[in-house]
């Protein structure tokens, strides 16, 4: 089974977070696309939680067509199964081009996420 970040997105991400926590601004580039190869969830995650390594932060897309941004568990990811049981996965060949705002904004006007 594959890993949802690995060790140098976790670093990456927890600097982020923690830059975020000394400064309230939190406009970082995405360092992970997690999307379910069955279903219509994706997730592109900018941050961890310095005090709580499980949460994060960037653009929430259930596939419902009102991407959000906002907080989610990594575990509650990982325990999301598709239509065929497939759990979530890590694009592999993801390169984030802007900030997780700009993301955020993009996905809300066309109700998806576009990356």
């Amino acid at each position: 089974m594959q890993k949802l970040i690995t060790k140098q997105q976790k670093i990456q991400m927890l600097r982020n977070g923690i830059q975020t926590k000394k400064d309230h601004i939190g406009n970082h580039w995405p360092v992970v696309k997690l999307f379910m190869p069955d279903g219509g969830g994706t997730w592109l995650l900018s941050e961890l939680s310095p005090d709580d390594h499980d949460v994060a932060f960037g653009v929430c897309d259930l596939g419902m067509g009102f991407p959000e941004l906002g907080y989610v568990r990594l575990s509650k990811i990982a325990s999301i199964r598709g239509m065929l049981g497939l759990p979530v996965e890590r694009d592999l060949s993801f390169e984030a081009k802007k900030s997780v705002l700009e993301y955020s904004q993009e996905a809300r006007e066309a109700g998806m996420i576009v990356a």
